[in-house]
């Protein structure tokens, strides 16, 4: 943070949704006319930003100041936004929960592994913000605060200067509490086409039933989003459970965890005492996963991608919960991320946005997942729930 708390940092003591702080002085827009002008963004702390240092959620006290941007930074900047600092993440983007709370409940969790990015998003504190997602990082936490969370297709977002923890999957996303910015933002990051409101959609409904438990309010709030689409014109049709789904779930898991511990082996080897019990846990069990298996995981991955893009390709979106229920209570856990991680493997782009018509003190999300390389359709179609 910064030596003399600013308006922010006083802001963000309950929440800390921030590890890091850029003077005010030198938050100013480089591009006062361009497409993001005036509009502030916070960066996941996986993230190379300029003149800021990047300690990825673990314990690196001398980290130096990045000397260049990320690609999406430099042109978020070069746009005219502004970088207010880095927020809080997970221990490298993983399982270790970051100090972070939820701005709509204290006592309840964020979500993760982008718990500062969602937080800084839902408080108010920035207009929008990078996260990053693996399995469910960013639905998870958008889902939580109550706000719209998108992550494009995989490698619709250069991903230079961001540490890749699981090459294969790991997918640059952000947040915001406008639609209408989040569409400006992947116009920037993407070249996406203007925005067309669509006609009669058809949107096929997994209720996520067979991945685990799914709370009966998040099953509500399903209902609610159905009614609502409907009502604005989409065809819906409720879809048996596919028992790939649950294949796609243990897949991801198994390269997750194989990539993982290849990525951070160099780190811990290095900095032995950086690293918290539940990751370095983590890295020995990973260097365990004999590198057939993994090619084989991958080659089976890549059939089901076909497959998955023959049975609904003819959908323009799935919908389902974007969680299995509320916020959970405490910081020691981030919540399921069983509704995602299938979605990561595919590589497809997804959504989360509140669910309409909710009376709840903790909001629920839904999930929008769409078809593969077609981001600007899963925007467009989120328009029908969330106007801009």
């Amino acid at each position: 943070m910064t030596a003399n708390p600013s308006p922010l940092a006083t802001q963000d003591q309950a929440i800390q949704a921030w590890s890091w702080l850029a003077d005010p002085a030198t938050c100013i827009s480089t591009n006062p006319t361009g497409p993001l002008a005036g509009l502030s963004f916070g960066v996941k702390d996986v993230l190379d930003v300029q003149g800021m240092p990047t300690c990825y959620g673990a314990h690196f006290p001398n980290a130096l100041p990045a000397e260049r941007d990320a690609a999406c930074v430099a042109l978020l900047r070069q746009a005219g936004a502004i970088a207010l600092g880095k927020t809080v993440t997970a221990e490298f983007a993983y399982a270790a929960p970051g100090p972070t709370r939820n701005p709509l409940n204290l006592e309840h969790t964020p979500g993760g592994s982008s718990s500062g990015s969602a937080a800084a998003v839902a408080a108010g504190m920035v207009d929008f913000a990078l996260g990053t997602q693996t399995g469910g990082s960013m639905m998870r936490p958008a889902a939580f605060t109550g706000i719209l969370g998108f992550k494009p297709s995989f490698g619709a977002v250069h991903r230079s200067g961001l540490f890749l923890l699981c090459d294969s999957l790991d997918t640059i996303g952000y947040f915001s509490r406008d639609l209408s910015v989040l569409r400006r933002v992947a116009t920037v990051l993407q070249g996406l086409p203007d925005s067309r409101v669509p006609t009669a959609p058809r949107i096929g409904v997994l209720d996520g039933k067979d991945l685990g438990p799914i709370t009966p309010a998040a099953l509500a709030a399903l209902e609610q989003g159905c009614e609502h689409l409907e009502q604005q014109g989409a065809h819906l049709e409720r879809l048996p459970a596919d028992p790939q789904l649950k294949e796609l779930l243990i897949l991801q898991g198994q390269i997750m965890a194989y990539e993982m511990a290849r990525s951070l082996l160099p780190v811990w080897q290095a900095s032995p005492d950086a690293l918290r019990p539940i990751t370095v846990q983590a890295i020995k069990q990973g260097l365990e996963l004999p590198a057939a298996d993994y090619h084989a995981w991958q080659a089976r991955r890549r059939q089901l991608q076909t497959e998955w893009q023959d049975r609904y390709g003819h959908f323009d979106a799935l919908l389902t919960p974007a969680a299995p229920g509320p916020a959970p209570y405490g910081l020691d856990s981030t919540g399921s991320s069983i509704l995602n991680r299938p979605w990561s493997l595919l590589g497809w782009p997804t959504l989360s946005l509140p669910a309409p018509g909710q009376n709840s003190p903790l909001p629920l999300g839904l999930q929008l997942i769409g078809q593969p390389h077609q981001d600007a359709a899963l925007l467009d179609l989120a328009s029908l729930i969330c106007p801009a």
